[in-house]
């Protein structure tokens, strides 16, 4: 049951992260004031509903079955679930609950673009390490082979 859990919660959590990110970007560049603050409202309900539950069970089965693993990338991988749940904590759920409140308030201000600049880096740094927990859960599983490194001739 951890490994399905694992798995699931694995692909959910930056499925949201991405989903969130591309959105917002997207709707940046081609929406409306309105379409930014809707779109900030379903990111907060249902998106952290959905987002943090998913980090959690994630990092919980992960360390449930790094019990009984040894190695470099489950090393690799312990380390940086503290890095994703407290970004994530800290920094992406107080992001979306600020940036909801100023664009349902119409608050569109240099305030408003400088915490949404925050939350993309934030949210770019996340997917990034989950991008590589991913990688290396997929190596210890053995449905991804380690590439060996290019070599290069001189002449």
């Amino acid at each position: 049951m951890p490994k399905r859990a694992h798995l699931v919660a694995g692909i959910l959590a930056p499925l949201c992260i991405a989903t969130f990110f591309l959105s917002t970007v997207l709707v940046e560049l081609f929406g409306s004031h309105d379409a930014v603050a809707r779109l900030k409202s379903l990111i907060v309900a249902p998106g952290l509903w959905i987002l943090i539950p998913a980090i959690a069970a994630a990092g919980g089965s992960g360390m449930l079955l790094s019990r009984s693993r040894k190695g470099r990338l489950v090393e690799s991988k312990k380390k940086r679930m503290p890095f994703i749940a407290a970004n994530g904590l800290l920094v992406l759920v107080p992001c979306a609950i600020v940036l909801n409140r100023w664009a349902s308030a119409g608050s569109f201000d240099a305030a408003f673009y400088a915490v949404q600049a925050i939350e993309l880096a934030a949210g770019a740094v996340n997917l990034t390490l989950m991008g590589l927990n991913v990688r290396d859960g997929l190596r210890m599983s053995g449905r991804l082979r380690h590439s060996p490194p290019s070599v290069t001739k001189t002449h």
